[in-house]
């Protein structure tokens, strides 16, 4: 009899069954489909074939620092650009997993502005492989926050939402609380470099309730995409500011930088 009940206990429970009988259902409702095209798959939250060949993921060789991609390979890993030799910036590293080509820039906009909140679970897988090293050294997960009134037009914020996911996916706390937008900024499309520099300046805080908690934590900042870096500079030069001990920076996607080559 015990013998039995064993065998029993091995197969699938009711609760198992009827998770499976769901999932079926559901993929007879809502069939699978890429992420980018719409064309029918045999899972969700994926991309086809000819879409993910057609994403443009950021590899070696890169900057050491901001993680901008290098037209040829410099010979080291640690190799810096230019830019970063002559502008240092706040945040220790910054990495981010697609060059922000007019594929990636429809899908983050769908993300953005078309509500397809179903685009989060794949981009936070690509951020995760992307980011890998920043994520193990990191102590907490921090978005790039919106200001009250464009959360409120907005009704999410988009790096938040990648914050969250990624935090499921690799089990970094988030704190989406721990920084705040207190000033309302333009937009930064179509600004110069310096104007973007400007426009955030002072733009972020950490609240007061929060900065003994940062203390000395290794801060994860998360965002969409990275231009300039305008916008992560001012939101890590905040965090540190209120004692955390460093700041790494990754995105979805990132510009190409045009520059000189790396030294």
């Amino acid at each position: 009899m015990k013998g039995a009940e064993r065998e029993i206990g091995a197969g699938p429970s009711d609760l198992d069954m009827l998770r499976g009988l769901l999932a079926r259902l559901g993929n007879l409702l809502l069939p699978p489909r890429c992420l980018s095209c719409s064309a029918a798959l045999d899972r969700h939250h994926a991309f086809c074939a000819d879409c993910w060949a057609a994403l443009d993921f950021i590899a070696e060789p890169y900057c050491a620092v901001t993680g901008e991609p290098f037209a040829f390979d410099p010979g080291s890993a640690e190799t810096i650009s230019a830019s970063a030799a002559a502008h240092p910036p706040v945040y220790k590293r910054a990495r981010a997993a697609l060059l922000y080509t007019d594929l990636a820039a429809r899908l983050v906009s769908r993300l953005k502005y078309g509500d397809r909140l179903e685009l989060v679970p794949a981009f936070a897988r690509l951020m995760a492989q992307a980011g890998g090293a920043l994520v193990k050294e990191a102590d907490l997960i921090c978005p790039v926050p919106l200001h009250a009134r464009r959360l409120f037009w907005r009704r999410f914020n988009q790096s938040a939402e990648l914050a969250r996911a990624l935090s499921k996916l690799t089990g970094v706390p988030c704190d989406p609380a721990c920084l705040i937008r207190h000033r309302a900024t333009r937009a930064q499309v179509g600004l110069s470099a310096a104007a973007r520099r400007r426009n955030v300046a002072g733009a972020f805080l950490v609240p007061q309730r929060k900065a003994a908690y940062l203390t000395g934590r290794r801060i994860l900042l998360i965002d969409d995409v990275m231009t300039t870096g305008a916008t992560v500079e001012a939101a890590a030069r905040a965090l540190l500011k209120a004692g955390a001990a460093e700041v790494a920076v990754l995105t979805l996607a990132r510009v190409a930088a045009r520059e000189a080559p790396p030294i």
